[in-house]
């Protein structure tokens, strides 16, 4: 509405809601709990939605969270806290969806995003290529996995020892790191580059840009669109924050 729209005396134009919650807390700490961390407002402990307490295993990963928290202004922005929102799927719902979790990140390895090649344009089948080979490399040599690339849309039957090999691996990570390689296959479209930002072969920002090859190729080919960009956006900064969540709990198991 143009700012110098006037009303009739008196009268005012309703205005929208923010619904979003007001900031109930002052401080924002990070204290031992037990053999965990936990992260607290004005000295309490922060609750999930299902009343568990916001408990971790890393120092690393408490003082993660307690800067999202500690980042909010008059009200609170969740989607600003994907860290935070990441733990709490993983203290409330990764316990009881472990086996559907492996599984689905197993699908995706077998339809997964770097395999599925453009027959042209030329220039972006070498994108992909440049992209994309290195990463069947990485999971041939650290997972001892070969997917095939093909050019289409139909699917490829891949090696069933290579999904195994997935499914493996996501199956022996702990209920933090399930839940963000699961995050991360899904953002990207891929279990091998969720795989290897589990594994730090890559971090958030290559992930993202991996996963993005297509859309930075028509961006380059016929500008980029606003709306498209702001999701892109989003995109990176969740990757990111799967990036140093996964950082975070590395150097809590090796402090």
């Amino acid at each position: 509405m143009s700012e110098d729209y006037e009303t009739k005396p008196g009268v005012r134009l309703p205005q929208q809601e923010d619904v979003r919650p007001k900031r109930f807390y002052e401080t924002v700490s990070v204290d031992a709990d037990g053999d965990a961390w936990a992260v607290r407002l004005d000295g309490r402990g922060v609750k999930t939605p299902a009343r568990k307490t916001l408990s971790v295993p890393s120092e690393a990963l408490a003082r993660l969270v307690a800067g999202e928290w500690e980042a909010q202004g008059e009200r609170i922005d969740a989607p600003a806290m994907p860290v935070t929102r990441l733990c709490f799927v993983a203290l409330d719902r990764m316990g009881l969806a472990r086996e559907e979790t492996v599984a689905e990140v197993t699908k995706y390895a077998s339809t997964d995003l770097v395999c599925f090649r453009a027959p042209d344009p030329a220039e972006l089948v070498a994108a992909q290529a440049a992209a994309w080979d290195p990463m069947l490399a990485w999971a041939e040599s650290a997972l001892d996995a070969h997917f095939v690339a093909a050019t289409g849309v139909l699917p490829v039957d891949q090696d069933p020892v290579a999904l195994q090999r997935v499914m493996a691996k996501a199956g022996e990570q702990d209920d933090l790191r399930l839940t963000a390689l699961a995050h991360a296959t899904a953002v990207t479209g891929s279990a091998i580059l969720g795989l290897a930002l589990l594994e730090g072969e890559i971090d958030g920002g290559q992930a993202f840009a991996l996963s993005s090859v297509d859309e930075a190729y028509q961006a380059g080919q016929w500008g980029e669109d606003a709306e498209a960009a702001a999701r892109l956006a989003l995109l990176k900064t969740e990757l990111v924050a799967v990036e140093r969540m996964l950082r975070a709990l590395d150097a809590g198991a090796t402090s």
